[in-house]
């Protein structure tokens, strides 16, 4: 494979437009990129949706699907607006139960098939044990690991009948009280702590295969001291695939977040978090940017063979996994029967 495209299906990116971007369409076309992530910004409405994941399943070449993403958790991480199910914070909906969440998951994972993504990066396994948490919080199932763990696999059970999940994000971020966003967290733990509460809900999810994982930008001196978890091969490679069993697909999570972008110049960090063991790369806004790290990533694949190799890995990995859940906009009647769940599952919640 020409290295360009090898290391252009590692990155799934975003743009500012609502329509398509014919930059990001050129490159989705020629192979240089693996799938797209979109937001409230490229979202307006159903109809629109509909329309641009279309776009962008019909731009890729045939033999590689793309991801086409969205964060759309419930509560106040959700892209999508009525008449998609509007869910409330997962905390809130965990009281309900695991069978509640499940038939939650269900819902909506029919809904984003129906409108054509085939990755929703939920549900969160972070177990939210510091109240001062500024980004967490209500998103967490709950504060105790083993709820956690149950109450979100029984969430991603329902999703992931129609849609791939992602479990985020790893090795935990519940317990900190910086936003990734803004600037580096860090976790004070010892091995045993994390054992028992931060690492506990990824370890359940690798033996259940949810299909994809993300990384934290988080700091956990007792695994790594001083280097970010998403360019840590110590907790990418060593712990998550070795030691866990992790099988799936692991996407870092935004590289343009301060707590990597602030601290590292992002080419160089996009190499370390595919050395780390990072299987495909988030640029969730800039197209300059995007285009800079598929350069670094394609110079270093053609320097070095080790490199190389683990760009082919993490490509297969993300292949198999678009390709078992290629996205499949359906058509118009298919978003209208999907769509209409939507009243008689919050009727019910209220």
């Amino acid at each position: 494979m020409d290295a360009r495209v090898l290391t252009g299906q590692l990155l799934v990116t975003g743009f500012e437009r609502t329509g398509l971007s014919p930059r990001f369409a050129a490159s989705l076309a020629r192979g240089h990129r693996g799938g797209a992530i979109l937001f409230a910004r490229n979202l307006p409405d159903v109809g629109h949706a509909w329309r641009l994941c279309a776009s962008i399943a019909r731009r890729a070449p045939q033999a590689l699907p793309p991801f086409i993403a969205v964060d759309q958790e419930g509560g106040r991480v959700a892209r999508l607006k009525a008449p998609v199910v509007k869910l409330p914070p997962m905390r809130e909906l965990a009281r309900r139960g695991p069978e509640l969440l499940r038939e939650a998951g269900q819902v909506l994972g029919a809904q984003l098939a129906a409108l054509g993504f085939n990755l929703d990066f939920a549900p969160i396994l972070d177990v939210d044990t510091n109240p001062a948490n500024p980004v967490i919080g209500d998103r967490a199932f709950s504060s105790d690991a083993a709820e956690a763990t149950r109450l979100a696999l029984a969430f991603h059970e329902g999703l992931s009948r129609h849609v791939l999940g992602c479990g985020k994000h790893f090795p935990g971020h519940g317990d900190t009280d910086t936003d990734s966003h803004f600037a580096l967290p860090s976790v004070a733990h010892d091995r045993a702590r994390l054992d028992a509460v931060e690492l506990a809900p990824f370890a359940a999810a690798a033996r259940a295969r949810v299909a994809t994982m993300m990384t934290a930008h988080v700091v956990v001196d007792a695994l790594d001291p001083g280097v970010p978890a998403t360019l840590s091969r110590k907790i990418v490679h060593e712990l998550l695939r070795v030691q866990l069993g992790y099988q799936g697909v692991v996407f870092s999570d935004d590289l343009e977040m301060a707590a990597i972008a602030a601290r590292y110049d992002v080419r160089e960090a996009a190499v370390a978090a595919i050395v780390a063991g990072c299987d495909a790369l988030l640029v969730c806004k800039s197209e300059d940017l995007a285009d800079e790290v598929h350069e670094a990533l394609t110079r270093e694949a053609e320097r070095s063979m080790a490199f190389r190799g683990r760009c082919e890995e993490a490509f297969a990995r993300g292949l198999a996994a678009r390709s078992w859940r290629p996205p499949a906009p359906g058509d118009a009647l298919a978003v209208r029967v999907a769509l209409d769940r939507s009243r008689d599952f919050e009727a019910r919640l209220a």
